[in-house]
């Protein structure tokens, strides 16, 4: 081999070590950026499963529901309960109402009847209901 063609070979060898070396340090810090990023999807992926804990599950929020369906339903059966005692004591009172007015008409009658025709006109009371 004569010396050209070995000096030719050592710098093709010393460009093919820098493209090596080269394409390496490329090589390493392409890596390098993908372990940041893994490491940065590994985080979010904590972030997102610790999350995920925290939110109830199906069962949970059904069994939430019927608990406030529930109280929604006895307090508007207790409301509706004392509406409907409301409306009997006011059936009451105006049946009672009723039989007193009825009562008082009554004795306004019997009492127009007992006088005479001259000492009703002269009874403000009786002569209002003879009108």
């Amino acid at each position: 081999m004569d010396a050209a063609a070995f000096t030719d070979l050592k710098k093709s060898l010393a460009d093919l070590e820098q493209r090596v070396a080269s394409q390496d340090t490329a090589q390493a810090a392409r890596l390098e950026r993908i372990e940041t990023r893994l490491d940065e999807h590994s985080t979010t992926l904590t972030d997102h499963s610790q999350r995920l804990t925290e939110v109830p599950s199906t069962s949970q929020i059904v069994a939430a529901m019927e608990q406030l369906l529930q109280r929604t339903m006895a307090s508007l059966d207790e409301r509706l309960t004392t509406q409907a005692h409301s409306i009997d004591v006011l059936k009451t009172t105006v049946a009672q109402t009723d039989s007193l007015l009825e009562r008082v008409l009554e004795s306004l009658d019997s009492l127009q009847s007992g006088y005479g025709d001259g000492e009703a006109s002269q009874d403000p009371l009786v002569a209002n209901r003879s009108m």
